[in-house]
């Protein structure tokens, strides 16, 4: 297996390679700017070399190969499928589908899992269901269900485990198969709790934490910049009670900027309005944000897991919430067993937090060393790191002995530079973040390739480049980045 604190993922004839080097990864390598590109127009020369890719995204090839295993025993030829892990799933793809579609469709279990059956003509609006809620079935299980394996057993309580880790109680305490699987169902909770009203998207968020509050509800409202007049007048509207929950993150993504978390707080309690906070860029280790949170949301593929090879996410209520009843028993209902995550999945999620603490200490202290060098350089001109964007707010935030993270975004004086650059960089770079490895990425190519001028008008450039900071050794990091910068000058 590749190492890639040693060996990055970055040249031409890395293209489509899986990152990491393992059968489950959750990413694929993009070693050029135009790769990219090409990508994102569908062009084949670059897709057909996809090994992998992020599940969301990309079908796994295992996962592709039981889509084309069920679509050849339990579809007709203008039909398509996608498989999902339980009838609820497919019921909710289903519904999601006959918004758009009248044509018949079905559901059709097949070896203990389910497949939701649609016409062709529809595959773009069956796989907006697919990535916008993360509810589909993991590569883990679908190479299970082709090789003819049982599920195997498990000794091990993985809601008990992930509880302990958090410090969390079980009852507080929900996994789910991905970070947007967590978003989906908590939006589900909002949904029953305050039915047609829209919610409020505080600060730029990860692309479809926005998309699944556009797409399952009443729409959201969306207030970019949290600061000034735009905050005063929000602020009022959450008090009259306008909103059926807030959402955000600390810190955002890719602008790596804090709300000002306790006046929303405070606001929301006035009206009784929930607010959820996605803590996965900072991390629980950097900041505590469940005091001011209903609940609070986290993908545990990122830093907690740290590999790259497996998708979890989970929910914590805060039990002092005034939701906090009325969320345990909507989650115990849709969520009994407390996890919906695969068991194999569990496992492999549970071994990697072992080192998590020790591995986010180091990826701190390499995060900021790099913010600070590449702000100080004068092909930059913008450095987005808690550090620098709103850090009294996120400090407000912090946990003794905590730092700043990994993550950060840089843009560039001279904007055309960003695409040698990035070519130049000698590190592995394909979508995602939090491995213990570097990980870099056009960020605004990739997320909103399709709403580029959108994304510019709220200060989210097209040649932002995001770094996802791992943990090499500083030098090494640093002269990596020096000689790619030196190419460009």
């Amino acid at each position: 297996m590749r190492n890639l604190l040693t060996d990055p993922l970055w040249h031409e004839d890395d293209l489509g390679a899986p990152i990491p080097d393992v059968r489950h990864a959750c990413s694929v390598c993009f070693p050029t700017w135009q790769s990219v590109i090409d990508y994102e127009e569908g062009r084949e020369k670059v897709t057909r070399r996809l090994e992998s890719g992020y599940p969301r995204f990309v079908l796994h090839p295992d996962v592709a190969a039981l889509f084309a295993k069920v679509r050849q025993e339990s579809a007709m030829q203008d039909e398509d499928v996608m498989v999902y892990p339980t009838r609820d799933a497919a019921q909710r793809a289903q519904r999601f589908f006959e918004l758009t579609h009248e044509k018949a469709t079905s559901i059709k279990s097949y070896k203990g899992v389910y497949a939701f059956v649609f016409p062709k003509i529809g595959y773009e609006q069956a796989k907006l269901f697919w990535r916008y809620t993360g509810v589909g079935i993991s590569s883990r299980m679908a190479q299970r269900i082709l090789n003819g394996v049982p599920t195997p057993t498990s000794e091990r309580d993985a809601r008990a485990e992930v509880a302990q880790f958090f410090q969390s109680r079980d009852q507080d305490t929900h996994l789910w198969q991905s970070g947007m699987s967590a978003i989906f169902a908590t939006h589900r909770f909002i949904n029953s709790e305050n039915p047609g009203k829209k919610t409020l998207q505080v600060e730029f968020p990860y692309v479809d934490s926005m998309r699944t509050q556009q797409s399952f509800g009443s729409g959201v409202v969306f207030l970019p910049d949290c600061d000034g007049e735009d905050l005063r007048v929000a602020i009022e509207r959450i008090i009259a009670g306008e909103f059926a929950a807030v959402y955000t993150e600390v810190p955002s993504n890719p602008l790596l900027k804090t709300p000002p978390i306790k006046e929303l707080a405070k606001a929301c309690q006035t009206s009784k309005t929930p607010l959820i906070i996605d803590d996965t860029v900072a991390s629980h280790l950097n900041v505590d944000v469940l005091p001011y949170a209903d609940i609070v949301t986290t993908s545990l593929t990122k830093w907690i897991s740290g590999k790259g090879d497996v998708l979890a996410g989970v929910t914590r209520i805060n039990p002092q919430s005034a939701f906090a009843e009325q969320a345990s028993l909507f989650f115990a209902e849709e969520n009994p067993e407390g996890s919906t995550l695969d068991v194999e999945d569990a496992e492999v999620l549970l071994d990697n937090m072992a080192g998590f603490e020790e591995r986010m200490k180091v990826i701190n202290a390499r995060g900021e060393a790099v913010a600070q060098y590449l702000q100080a350089h004068p092909l930059i001109e913008d450095v987005y790191y808690p550090k620098y964007s709103s850090p009294e707010l996120y400090e407000d935030l912090m946990c003794e002995g905590a730092g700043y993270g990994g993550l950060l975004s840089i843009t560039f004086k001279n904007e055309k530079k960003a695409a040698g650059f990035y070519d130049a960089l000698k590190l592995t770079k394909g979508p995602s973040l939090g491995t213990e490895f570097t990980l870099v990425c056009p960020y605004t190519l990739l997320a909103h390739y399709d709403e580029l001028e959108w994304a510019e008008s709220h200060n989210v450039q097209k040649n932002l480049v995001r770094f996802s900071i791992g943990m090499e050794p500083i030098g090494h990091l640093l002269a990596t980045l020096q000689e790619a910068l030196d190419m460009v000058r």
